[in-house]
Protein backbone atom coordinates (compact mmCIF):
# COMPACT_ATOMS: atom_id res chain seq x y z
CA UNK A 1 0.00 0.00 0.00
CA UNK A 2 1.37 3.43 -0.92
CA UNK A 3 1.78 6.24 1.60
CA UNK A 4 -0.95 8.81 2.11
CA UNK A 5 -0.33 12.33 0.79
CA UNK A 6 1.08 14.68 3.44
CA UNK A 7 -0.43 18.02 4.42
CA UNK A 8 1.83 20.91 3.42
CA UNK A 9 -0.69 23.54 4.50
CA UNK A 10 -4.37 23.24 5.37
CA UNK A 11 -5.48 22.82 1.75
CA UNK A 12 -2.23 21.75 0.07
CA UNK A 13 -1.14 18.11 -0.07
CA UNK A 14 2.11 16.53 -1.27
CA UNK A 15 1.99 13.04 -2.79
CA UNK A 16 4.70 10.39 -2.32
CA UNK A 17 7.46 10.41 -4.98
CA UNK A 18 6.27 8.99 -8.30
CA UNK A 19 8.56 6.48 -10.03
CA UNK A 20 6.81 7.21 -13.32
CA UNK A 21 8.06 10.82 -13.15
CA UNK A 22 11.62 10.01 -12.02
CA UNK A 23 10.77 10.43 -8.35
CA UNK A 24 8.80 13.64 -8.83
CA UNK A 25 6.57 15.06 -6.11
CA UNK A 26 3.06 16.10 -7.16
CA UNK A 27 0.80 18.41 -5.17
CA UNK A 28 -2.93 18.98 -4.82
CA UNK A 29 -4.41 22.41 -4.06
CA UNK A 30 -7.93 22.00 -2.70
CA UNK A 31 -10.08 25.00 -3.67
CA UNK A 32 -13.81 25.68 -3.57
CA UNK A 33 -13.68 26.66 -7.25
CA UNK A 34 -12.14 23.29 -8.16
CA UNK A 35 -9.02 21.40 -7.16
CA UNK A 36 -5.74 21.87 -9.00
CA UNK A 37 -3.18 19.09 -9.32
CA UNK A 38 0.44 20.08 -9.91
CA UNK A 39 2.13 17.26 -11.88
CA UNK A 40 1.04 13.64 -11.82
CA UNK A 41 1.00 11.61 -8.59
CA UNK A 42 1.58 7.84 -8.41
CA UNK A 43 -0.99 5.96 -10.50
CA UNK A 44 -2.40 3.85 -7.66
CA UNK A 45 -5.87 3.02 -6.33
CA UNK A 46 -4.93 4.96 -3.19
CA UNK A 47 -4.29 8.08 -5.26
CA UNK A 48 -7.61 7.71 -7.05
CA UNK A 49 -9.44 7.26 -3.75
CA UNK A 50 -7.72 10.28 -2.20
CA UNK A 51 -8.52 12.53 -5.16
CA UNK A 52 -12.13 11.39 -5.04
CA UNK A 53 -12.37 12.14 -1.30
CA UNK A 54 -11.05 15.64 -1.91
CA UNK A 55 -13.64 16.36 -4.57
CA UNK A 56 -11.83 15.33 -7.75
CA UNK A 57 -9.57 17.40 -10.00
CA UNK A 58 -10.59 20.39 -12.10
CA UNK A 59 -7.15 21.16 -13.57
CA UNK A 60 -3.85 19.31 -13.92
CA UNK A 61 -0.85 21.62 -14.37
CA UNK A 62 2.30 20.00 -15.82
CA UNK A 63 5.49 21.78 -14.72
CA UNK A 64 7.73 20.11 -17.32
CA UNK A 65 7.95 17.12 -19.64
CA UNK A 66 9.42 14.69 -17.10
CA UNK A 67 6.31 15.04 -14.91
CA UNK A 68 3.71 14.19 -17.55
CA UNK A 69 3.38 10.64 -16.24
CA UNK A 70 -0.15 9.30 -16.72
CA UNK A 71 -1.70 12.71 -17.49
CA UNK A 72 -3.83 11.34 -20.33
CA UNK A 73 -5.27 8.58 -18.14
CA UNK A 74 -5.92 11.07 -15.34
CA UNK A 75 -7.86 13.27 -17.72
CA UNK A 76 -9.90 10.29 -18.89
CA UNK A 77 -10.74 9.22 -15.33
CA UNK A 78 -11.39 12.65 -13.80
CA UNK A 79 -12.39 14.86 -16.74
CA UNK A 80 -9.78 17.41 -15.68
CA UNK A 81 -8.32 20.17 -17.81
CA UNK A 82 -4.64 19.47 -18.66
CA UNK A 83 -2.46 22.59 -18.77
CA UNK A 84 1.07 22.61 -20.18
CA UNK A 85 3.36 25.18 -21.79
CA UNK A 86 2.94 25.17 -25.55
CA UNK A 87 6.44 23.89 -26.41
CA UNK A 88 5.75 20.59 -24.64
CA UNK A 89 2.06 20.18 -25.49
CA UNK A 90 2.96 17.89 -28.43
CA UNK A 91 4.03 15.26 -25.89
CA UNK A 92 0.35 14.70 -25.02
CA UNK A 93 -1.15 13.83 -28.42
CA UNK A 94 -4.06 11.84 -26.99
CA UNK A 95 -5.12 14.40 -24.39
CA UNK A 96 -7.26 17.51 -24.69
CA UNK A 97 -4.63 20.08 -23.77
CA UNK A 98 -4.83 23.73 -22.76
CA UNK A 99 -1.47 25.25 -23.74
CA UNK A 100 -0.08 28.68 -22.92
CA UNK A 101 2.84 30.89 -23.90
CA UNK A 102 4.06 33.19 -21.12
CA UNK A 103 1.41 32.93 -18.40
CA UNK A 104 -2.02 31.45 -17.77
CA UNK A 105 -4.63 32.40 -15.17
CA UNK A 106 -6.08 29.13 -13.90
CA UNK A 107 -8.30 30.63 -11.20
CA UNK A 108 -8.50 33.91 -9.32
CA UNK A 109 -5.61 32.86 -7.06
CA UNK A 110 -3.64 30.45 -9.28
CA UNK A 111 -1.35 31.33 -12.15
CA UNK A 112 1.02 29.37 -14.38
CA UNK A 113 4.33 31.05 -15.28
CA UNK A 114 6.68 29.92 -18.06
CA UNK A 115 10.22 29.53 -16.66
CA UNK A 116 12.25 27.93 -19.48
CA UNK A 117 15.70 26.48 -19.07
CA UNK A 118 15.45 23.17 -17.28
CA UNK A 119 13.34 22.08 -20.25
CA UNK A 120 11.93 24.26 -23.06
CA UNK A 121 8.48 24.34 -21.47
CA UNK A 122 9.46 24.29 -17.81
CA UNK A 123 6.90 26.28 -15.81
CA UNK A 124 6.02 27.16 -12.24
CA UNK A 125 2.61 27.49 -10.64
CA UNK A 126 1.92 30.35 -8.23
CA UNK A 127 -0.77 30.17 -5.54
CA UNK A 128 -1.43 33.62 -4.07
CA UNK A 129 -2.98 32.77 -0.64
CA UNK A 130 -1.02 31.82 2.48
CA UNK A 131 1.66 34.41 1.82
CA UNK A 132 2.31 33.08 -1.68
CA UNK A 133 3.29 29.52 -2.61
CA UNK A 134 5.40 28.72 -5.68
CA UNK A 135 5.35 25.18 -7.08
CA UNK A 136 8.61 24.95 -9.01
CA UNK A 137 8.79 21.50 -10.60
CA UNK A 138 12.49 20.91 -11.25
CA UNK A 139 13.21 24.57 -12.05
CA UNK A 140 14.20 25.17 -8.40
CA UNK A 141 15.02 22.33 -6.01
CA UNK A 142 16.39 21.87 -2.49
CA UNK A 143 20.08 21.01 -2.20
CA UNK A 144 21.34 18.57 0.49
CA UNK A 145 21.18 21.43 3.01
CA UNK A 146 17.54 22.07 2.17
CA UNK A 147 18.32 25.38 0.46
CA UNK A 148 16.58 26.32 -2.77
CA UNK A 149 18.81 26.30 -5.86
CA UNK A 150 18.62 25.84 -9.63
CA UNK A 151 20.52 22.70 -10.59
CA UNK A 152 22.41 22.19 -13.83
CA UNK A 153 22.23 18.56 -14.94
CA UNK A 154 23.38 16.68 -18.00
CA UNK A 155 19.81 17.01 -19.32
CA UNK A 156 19.43 20.75 -18.71
CA UNK A 157 18.06 22.29 -21.89
CA UNK A 158 19.59 25.80 -21.58
CA UNK A 159 21.43 26.79 -18.40
CA UNK A 160 21.80 30.57 -19.04
CA UNK A 161 18.10 30.74 -19.87
CA UNK A 162 17.22 28.87 -16.70
CA UNK A 163 19.19 31.39 -14.65
CA UNK A 164 17.39 34.24 -16.39
CA UNK A 165 14.10 32.60 -15.47
CA UNK A 166 15.23 32.45 -11.84
CA UNK A 167 16.10 36.16 -11.97
CA UNK A 168 12.66 36.96 -13.39
CA UNK A 169 10.98 35.14 -10.49
CA UNK A 170 13.20 36.98 -8.01
CA UNK A 171 12.22 40.31 -9.56
CA UNK A 172 8.54 39.39 -9.76
CA UNK A 173 8.04 38.58 -6.08
CA UNK A 174 8.79 40.13 -2.71
CA UNK A 175 8.97 38.98 0.92
CA UNK A 176 5.27 39.84 1.20
CA UNK A 177 4.18 37.87 -1.87
CA UNK A 178 6.31 34.70 -1.67
CA UNK A 179 6.48 32.70 1.55
CA UNK A 180 6.87 29.07 0.44
CA UNK A 181 8.40 27.02 -2.35
CA UNK A 182 7.09 23.52 -3.01
CA UNK A 183 9.72 21.76 -5.15
CA UNK A 184 8.80 19.03 -7.62
CA UNK A 185 11.61 16.64 -6.63
CA UNK A 186 14.40 16.06 -4.09
CA UNK A 187 11.93 16.62 -1.25
CA UNK A 188 13.87 14.16 0.91
CA UNK A 189 16.46 16.92 1.39
CA UNK A 190 13.83 18.92 3.30
CA UNK A 191 14.24 16.45 6.20
CA UNK A 192 10.62 16.33 7.27
CA UNK A 193 9.80 19.92 6.40
CA UNK A 194 6.78 20.15 4.13
CA UNK A 195 8.09 23.04 1.99
CA UNK A 196 10.97 25.52 1.70
CA UNK A 197 10.31 28.36 4.15
CA UNK A 198 11.50 31.96 3.84
CA UNK A 199 11.28 31.39 0.12
CA UNK A 200 11.76 34.90 -1.21
CA UNK A 201 14.87 35.60 0.85
CA UNK A 202 16.41 32.31 -0.27
CA UNK A 203 15.62 33.18 -3.87
CA UNK A 204 17.05 36.70 -3.52
CA UNK A 205 20.22 35.35 -1.90
CA UNK A 206 21.18 33.19 -4.90
CA UNK A 207 24.42 34.28 -6.59
CA UNK A 208 23.36 33.83 -10.20
CA UNK A 209 26.70 35.09 -11.56
CA UNK A 210 28.55 32.40 -9.63
CA UNK A 211 26.02 29.77 -10.69
CA UNK A 212 26.53 30.69 -14.36
CA UNK A 213 29.80 28.78 -14.37
CA UNK A 214 28.45 25.72 -12.55
CA UNK A 215 29.36 22.38 -14.08
CA UNK A 216 26.58 20.00 -15.06
CA UNK A 217 25.74 17.18 -12.66
CA UNK A 218 25.67 13.70 -14.15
Amino acid sequence: MSKEPRIVRANIFAFPPNRQTLGGTAYLIVEKDGNVLVDTPPATPETQEFLSRQGGVRSLFISHRDCIGNATELQQSTGCQVIIQEQEAYLLPEAQVTSFQQEIQISRDIQGIWTPGHTPGSSCLFYRPQGGVLFTGRHLLPNPKGEVVPLRTAKTFHWPRQLRSVAQLRDRFSPESLALICPGASTGFLRGQRAIEDAYHQLAALDLDALAGAAALL
